[in-house]
């Protein structure tokens, strides 16, 4: 007698359709879907590409109510009294925040936030992020979500720092792969080539 396996949209099936276009409504005034490009000191490049579909309201209960619908992400307040429901994890925004609206659609013109938010979190899966040509992608998709949004760096200086990095690596290698070189004619002398 075999089991059945849950389905992986069991979660989304046990939403009543009143809850669920509520909510749809509830982001289409609060919410918002999100790429921003974080500096990064630590790794290989010099930005990082994040994700975020957030909501905020005051108090803890509608972004509470969130996180127990979507059954992840996190919960935090402000000092003010704003709370903010959060998803950054590329798998839960593609596993869960997806297949919530494409259940329950959006309505306002967020929905093409919601497009372009689709394409680079499969941007980000995919992994080219990890390249400076993929954090220009990622620039370029980005540039009319949330109606071109202030942002804390423009898109220009972040390909510029980019650009400068890959000069630099570019010099950093160079010694590198010269010794590379001196080696290979090195052996290549010894064993008569």
């Amino acid at each position: 007698n075999q089991q059945e396996r849950p389905s992986s949209t069991a979660w989304l099936d046990r939403i009543q359709s009143d809850l669920g276009n509520w909510v749809a409504g509830f982001v289409d005034g609060e919410g918002s879907f999100n790429v921003p490009i974080r500096r990064e000191r630590d790794r290989g490049l010099p930005w990082r590409v994040s994700l975020s579909f957030n909501v905020s309201q005051i108090g803890a209960e509608a972004p509470g109510l969130l996180r127990e619908i979507f059954g992840t992400g996190t919960v935090r307040g402000r000092g003010d009294g704003v709370f903010y429901f959060e998803v950054t994890k590329p798998t839960d925004i593609k596993e869960r925040v997806f297949p919530f609206f494409d259940r329950f659609q959006l309505r306002s013109p967020k929905r093409n936030d919601l497009a372009v938010f689709r394409t680079i979190t499969e941007l980000v899966l995919s992994g080219r992020h990890l390249s400076a040509s993929g954090i220009e992608e990622a620039l370029f998709l980005r540039g009319p979500m949330n109606r071109g949004g202030k942002r804390r760096r423009s898109d220009g200086e972040i390909i510029a720092a980019l650009r400068e990095w890959e000069s630099s690596e570019a010099i950093c290698r160079a010694p590198s792969m010269k010794q590379r070189d001196e080696d290979m004619v090195h052996t290549s002398w010894r064993h008569g080539d």
